[in-house]
């Protein structure tokens, strides 16, 4: 019998996938749930799993190109003196590759899945990195229930299971960020050269953007800005900085705190109604090097504390880099973050993303001269924030609120972010 491999969706906004490269080449013995080729989707670069035993016979879709996702990329025979009738419908489909290949006993399923991404006649399903950290750790992940998509067993589970996640002081020290700018996301270096005069394709992750934004633009949106004192957040990042703890995941559990007592704000609309998300979810945008951006996702971040916070974050960013994220680490936000800061913007509108009710914008912070309540002139560290809200779901009071009540949080209430 011959199998079809097929170019899996590997997050909910992808169209087409691009391939990285073949794992195993024609003719190889595959077995069932064995890494076949490495996929880069509109987010990270995924491994594919087969869903077969026995021989990849031809592929069609070599490595570089890209394919919409659902088309037929290799062939996968059953025994070897099926692998000549492979490559022969492998001709067929060269010259007619939208008609799929017809396999006379078992209808295909609709895409091949990503590494660990559903439950497959009982094998255990865990991404690849909650897989290295089990044999790490020595953790039987029979024992464990995943709490990603599909009951997929995450990092963060096997964290869970052996008391790894603490509120003690990480040891790792990271390095130290710019004391004026409120969140420390990393930027792309900003290329020497352009290439003028000549058109460049969209990568994967640019493309993605692009139709993100064009869906974003539909939604009926209206921003807020508020300005905060940032000298009190400064003095405890001057303390903590030493202990690992990162200016980024300061103000995420600030948001994410704040959220607690704002649930409207990290809702988002749906066709059925408002949806109430059951979990705090910040997602940080990053602009990666090679163009684009990414939204690492601090999960239930008001739930943890700020050294396991600053320590997720930190390994969020090195594997968004090396485009090793899975899709629950990037696309499960419900509310976002965008920092412009350590440009020197002052204040900026951010886009709102696909399925989330709100996101803020965070410009520099700077000394100003204010007057005090008794009418004294003084120097305060001041930072402008600007909520873009969608309004079908929050209204100008909520947001108005939700700002006000994280200005003081940040002002005068700092210290509870250490608890």
């Amino acid at each position: 019998m011959i199998r079809d491999i097929f170019m899996p969706a590997l997050s909910s906004t992808m169209t087409e996938g691009k391939i990285v490269s073949w794992v195993k080449s024609p003719g190889e013995k595959v077995s069932k749930g064995e890494t076949v080729l490495v996929v880069e989707s509109d987010k990270a670069d995924m491994d594919v799993e087969s869903f077969y035993d026995g021989y990849l016979a031809v592929i069609l879709v070599e490595a570089g190109q890209e394919a919409p996702v659902g088309e037929a990329i290799a062939y996968i025979a059953e025994t070897e003196e099926e692998i000549e009738l492979a490559k022969a419908q492998g001709k067929t489909a060269a010259v007619a590759p939208s008609k799929p290949v017809e396999t006379p006993e078992i209808a295909p399923p609709p895409v091949s899945i990503p590494v660990a991404a559903v439950k497959d006649n009982g094998r255990l399903v865990a991404s690849p990195r909650a897989k290295k950290l089990a044999k790490e750790l020595k953790v039987d992940m029979k024992t464990l229930v995943g709490s990603g998509p599909h009951g997929r067993i995450t990092a963060e589970d096997v964290e869970k299971a052996t008391g790894k996640v603490s509120t003690a002081p990480a040891p790792v020290i990271t390095p130290p960020q710019p004391v004026s700018v409120p969140v420390a996301a990393p930027k792309a270096p900003i290329p020497t050269s352009a290439p003028v005069g000549r058109t460049v394709p969209l990568t994967t992750l640019q493309k993605a953007v692009a139709q993100n934004m064009s869906v974003s633009l539909q939604v009926p949106t209206f921003q807020v800005g508020y300005t905060i004192t940032t000298d009190p957040l400064d003095q405890l990042y001057q303390q903590l900085k030493s202990k690992g703890v990162t200016m980024t995941a300061l103000l995420a559990k600030a948001v994410a705190n704040t959220l607690a007592k704002h649930p409207i704000v990290n809702a988002c609309y749906s066709d059925a109604g408002i949806q109430y998300h059951g979990a705090i979810n910040v997602a940080v945008a990053v602009a990666m090097p090679d163009g684009g951006l990414i939204t690492p996702v601090l999960r239930s971040a008001n739930q943890m504390d700020i050294y396991s916070l600053s320590r997720s974050w930190k390994d969020l960013v090195d594997r968004a880099r090396s485009k090793q994220l899975q899709p629950e680490e990037y696309n499960s936000g419900t509310f976002t973050i965008s920092n412009l800061g350590m440009f020197g913007v002052d204040r900026f509108t951010a886009i709102l993303p696909p399925n989330q009710g709100a996101i803020l914008a965070v410009g520099a912070s700077r000394p100003q001269i204010v007057v005090n309540k008794d009418g004294l002139f003084g120097v305060q560290k001041q930072m402008t924030v600007n909520l873009t809200s969608d309004h079908r779901v929050i209204y100008g009071a909520d947001a108005a609120s939700f700002l006000q009540d994280l200005a003081k949080l940040i002002e005068t209430e700092v210290q509870s972010l250490t608890m």
